[in-house]
């Protein structure tokens, strides 16, 4: 149980994928109640814990209403309220704005027990303050009957989740906003796209960041690499939406397509040019005719043809065996109602257990499975002799 012992790499590693699944969520999400009661069940299941709520501060009561949780019994969420003041840990993160960790709250001196945790038994609890551009939305927070310890360094795998949730808040009040102040749905599209493109540049780095510091962890460093990679590719789409729209430069736009509809030859040139920058020693090609397609499905159509090129670059050309490189060619093209790509290359081909999809022991794997789900399209490995070939298919809307 976590507290107890010092977290292993394990550990800490099934952390980072969970917050890096949540991630894609918390960008794509619309729904706030969803995104509250995923952050809270995820949040929980990271660090072993019984339970975990999401509070939402109401100013004018000022209290915090359990919004969403795990572990609660049926009359608590939507209706269980908790005391904003200093004297509660919660009230004491949301108004200091630090995180609080109490690991013994009997014991406690700093703060009260609310009523709630006492009637649950809990004995410990961490509180994260989830906030954004407007202020402080509210408090996420973990608990747990039993004993053990919760650590600083679950401290930054919440405020993560807590970051991602204001966020995603603002990110949906700011399209609220934009709805009732644009009169042409275009425009509303072409801002949202700038907006979320810029905060998804943002998310980047900070990814990018937190993995140079993690440079004594290889294999932490690797699996932030890989989320950083996966938030640029959807940042790409969004980048692609407004730039295709705003031909004069001066955010006006030209009338032309269809609003929330992007060219996906440009956009997956973008993309392997990206990728291509830094693989030295391999030669990426695209080769794509252009296809308009919704932002719906180019989204993820770009992350996996960013998890195929990426397993490419890092497993195709091994140096013992191929010390010169070699090439990663993507292909994309319209065959009737059916969009065509391929992610192919030359190289030392598929281990024999490999497998795509629930079954993989990649993550790659599973989410390029999850995504060509979601397109309601197929994904398949031909046989070509040397090196490999993925080849999806994806029904194009009519």
């Amino acid at each position: 149980m976590p507290g107890l012992a010092p977290p292993d790499l394990g550990y800490r590693l099934r952390q980072q994928v969970i917050l890096s699944e949540f991630g894609v969520e918390a960008l794509r999400g619309t729904d706030v109640d969803h995104l509250l009661q995923r952050a809270a069940e995820l949040c929980a299941q990271g660090m072993g814990a019984e339970f975990c709520k999401a509070l939402e501060y109401r100013r004018g009561e000022d209290m915090l209403l359990v919004r969403a949780g795990v572990g609660w019994g049926p009359d608590v969420i939507g209706q269980a309220r908790v005391g904003a003041d200093l004297a509660s840990p919660a009230g004491f993160a949301l108004k200091t704005g630090r995180p609080v960790i109490s690991n013994h709250l009997a014991e406690e001196t700093r703060f009260r027990t609310p009523q709630l945790m006492a009637e649950h038994g809990i004995r410990r609890a961490i509180n994260v303050l989830i906030e954004n551009r407007d202020g402080a939305f509210g408090v996420l927070e973990v608990d747990d009957t039993r004993e053990g310890m919760f650590e600083a360094a679950d401290i930054a795998f919440m405020q993560g989740f807590a970051n991602l949730l204001g966020g995603a808040i603002e990110r949906q009040r700011t399209e609220s906003l934009l709805r009732a102040a644009l009169a042409r749905q275009d425009l509303l599209a072409r801002e949202m796209s700038h907006r979320v493109k810029n905060s998804l540049a943002i998310v980047a780095s900070l990814l990018a960041l937190q993995a140079r510091a993690a440079e004594a962890e290889p294999a932490v460093q690797a699996a932030l690499s890989d989320a950083r990679s996966r938030v640029e590719a959807i940042a790409g789409v969004h980048d692609q939406l407004w730039r295709q729209g705003d031909k004069t430069g001066d955010g006006a736009g030209d009338g032309e397509g269809v609003p929330g509809e992007l060219d996906l030859a440009p956009f997956l040139e973008k993309l392997v040019a990206n990728l291509d920058s830094g693989a030295p020693g391999l030669r990426l090609t695209c080769t794509a005719t252009p296809q308009r397609i919704s932002a719906d499905r180019a989204i993820p159509i770009g992350l996996l043809v960013n998890e195929l090129v990426t397993n490419a670059l890092k497993y195709a050309y091994p140096p013992e065996t191929h010390p010169e490189g070699g090439a990663i060619r993507v292909r994309a093209e319209r065959d009737l109602d059916t969009l065509v790509g391929a992610v192919a290359d030359d190289g030392v081909g598929l281990p024999a257990d490999f497998e795509i999809g629930r079954a993989s022991k990649s993550l790659g794997m599973r989410v390029v499975g999850s995504l060509s789900r979601q397109l309601g399209g197929t994904i398949t490995v031909p046989r070509t002799g040397q090196g490999t070939c993925f080849r999806l298919e994806v029904p194009l809307e009519t």
